[in-house]
């Protein structure tokens, strides 16, 4: 192997062959994608494609993959329970809506989830492996991993080792999402990018291609807990790199936007992303999700033609 090392970490020293084949992964997946360029296909996107999808079956549809979401200091058993019930009401109140698509809090309430939620098709996702910085132990992302499922998880949302990413150590990025995924089994693993601390374009796709290549079963943009968070740019890399995987592959791959997401427009905007890139088949919540809390009233009031605030 020779010394001249293309991932920017400037130690030649630790690259091995074993490393050299994450390498080839990320060669495989065609070139990299220049900001400028994605910037304008976005642009394009935006100004020519969001408006024919502002319709009142787009927004059902949108209420559907939503991963509502409730990720604060301040959650406690009574309030998360409160939440759930919210969740409930729903089949209830709208019996002509389909419902959210998840529940998504901290592990330590997955139980109080499963043991309140009564209705069917919505997912109890949790974050765990050390969310939101991916900065502790191995062993203490596994250990809460598995106490998550075990605790009535369905889902899991682990956040990339970006760290790791950005130092050139892919070998442990990797091992890190095989390991976690080898946990979920049957169960879908999100791996978070953190994409705005990716910052650009050819670091994003990099990203997406390893979590993808290690057995990501979705792969969403960001934590909300830092700055930016969710960028169209950002989903447009994503959803370019999971349609090349998929045309080698055959192998589909869901998408999550998550984080700073606040208005309906924010969603028709992902949701326009995701139909001209990957076509209307990932418009459904087995492949797309959003992940808002804020997302579901908006949604809700726009549908029903009044201000609802369930949530």
């Amino acid at each position: 192997m020779s010394d001249n090392c293309n991932c920017g970490c400037g130690n030649h020293t630790h690259h091995t062959q074993e490393e050299s084949k994450y390498d080839f992964v990320i060669a495989e997946y065609g070139k990299a994608m220049s900001d400028e360029e994605v910037a304008a296909k976005v642009k394009n996107l935006i100004e020519n494609k969001v408006e024919e999808n502002n319709t009142i079956e787009v927004k059902k549809q949108l209420f559907n993959c939503i991963d509502l979401t409730t990720l604060k200091c301040t959650d406690s058993e009574e309030s998360v329970m409160r939440f759930t019930e919210k969740v409930n009401e729903i089949d209830d109140r709208y019996p002509d809506l389909k419902n959210v698509a998840a529940i998504c809090v901290y592990p330590n309430f997955a139980k109080i989830v499963d043991e309140t939620l009564q209705v069917d098709g919505v997912e109890i996702a949790c974050v765990a492996g050390g969310f939101p910085s991916s900065q502790t132990f191995q062993e203490i992302k596994v250990a809460e991993t598995a106490m998550a499922i075990h605790e009535g998880a369905t889902e899991i949302d682990i956040v990339l080792s970006v760290g790791k990413f950005l130092s050139g150590d892919y070998e442990g990025v990797c091992d890190e999402i095989q390991e976690l995924k080898s946990i979920c089994g049957e169960k879908h693993l999100k791996v978070i990018l953190e994409t705005g601390a990716l910052k650009s374009a050819e670091n994003i796709k990099k990203a997406a291609i390893l979590s993808i290549y290690s057995g990501a079963d979705f792969i969403k943009t960001s934590t909300g807990k830092e700055q930016p968070a969710a960028t169209p740019e950002a989903a447009y890399v994503m959803c370019q790199t999971i349609k090349e995987y998929y045309q080698k592959t055959g192998q589909k791959i869901g998408f999550k936007p998550a984080g700073g997401i606040n208005t309906v427009n924010d969603a028709l905007v992902y949701y326009t992303i995701v139909k001209e890139v990957l076509g209307e088949e990932w418009l459904t919540n087995r492949l797309f999700r959003i992940g808002t809390s804020r997302l579901a009233n908006l949604c809700l009031s726009e549908i029903l033609g009044e201000e609802i605030k369930l949530f």
